[in-house]
């Protein structure tokens, strides 16, 4: 296996009025390079912390991740990511908040180079002509285009994606799924997304990691998505194996994912085995 992302043994510990909570612990996970990853989980589970640390946005309290053979610490340009809102600056054009970025990585390039890669990203995602409108003026799923659009133009080593259409309306985000397959496909790119969506994992994923309920979250099961690229919504639904799959899913959310395994050195007791019986 060609592993470009490894994190392993990933722990995530925040202080509270009750002492350290362990929200995270021993996640271990690796990534092939091209792979579109998601992991998905109830909310509160810890999944958007992981992908967070991938990011850099969140100090790991302990093990660590290591991308394309080099250990990351702290947030970089090699990793793009777009979050369920894009926080667009309100004063600048959609052109003008994708260039922020191409310009803080591409200074090097000639001004007009830069502005064709954004212009590029933009007309790919669909905004040729509102390019210029200010964030004000656009829909929440064009914005949501333009925070896909400024993820892409760094040509980062790595996407990150933190539940990027759970706020849109159901065409929207079919549209949008559309348009992020299209991109990840041309830039043949590696994928990490959270969602909490079972039918949006099954579409995208060439694997699924289910993370099981926090406190001390780790990953329950990986769920191999083996659907022909490049894929078809209806094509995806009406494979034999969807339906099959997408139980699976749901199971493991309704029954296993609030499972705790014991840990490895844990003494066994009569408590522990009738809380987990």
């Amino acid at each position: 296996m060609n592993d470009y992302l490894e994190i392993f043994n990933l722990k995530k510990v925040y202080p509270s009025a009750k002492g350290p909570q362990t929200i995270v612990q021993g996640f271990n996970l690796k990534l092939r390079k091209g792979e579109f990853v998601t992991v998905i989980g109830h909310s509160g589970c810890g999944k958007s912390t992981v992908l967070m640390m991938v990011a850099g946005l969140s100090t790991i309290t302990d093990g660590g991740i290591v991308l394309a053979g080099k250990e990351l610490d702290g947030p970089g340009p090699d990793r793009g990511i777009v979050f369920q809102s894009p926080s667009l600056l309100p004063w600048m054009t959609a052109k003008e908040n994708v260039m922020l970025g191409i310009e803080q990585v591409f200074f090097t390039a000639e001004k007009a180079e830069r502005e064709q890669i954004a212009e590029y990203y933009l007309t790919v995602v669909g905004l040729a002509d509102s390019m210029h409108k200010k964030p004000g003026e656009l829909s929440q799923g064009m914005r949501q285009r333009v925070g896909i659009a400024r993820a892409f133009a760094l040509k980062p080593k790595m996407l990150l994606l933190d539940e990027p259409f759970g706020m849109l309306d159901s065409l929207t985000r079919y549209e949008l799924q559309a348009v992020l397959l299209e991109l990840w496909r041309k830039n043949k790119i590696t994928a990490m997304m959270v969602t909490h969506d079972v039918d949006e994992a099954l579409y995208l994923s060439d694997r699924i990691v289910c993370m099981t309920d926090g406190p001390e979250a780790g990953i329950g099961e990986i769920i191999e998505v083996n659907f022909p690229r490049p894929r078809d919504r209806k094509a995806v639904m009406e494979h034999p194996d969807y339906y099959q799959l997408r139980a699976r899913l749901i199971e493991f959310l309704e029954v296993h994912a609030h499972k705790k395994k014991p840990a490895a050195l844990a003494p066994v007791s009569a408590t522990a085995v009738a809380i987990t019986a």
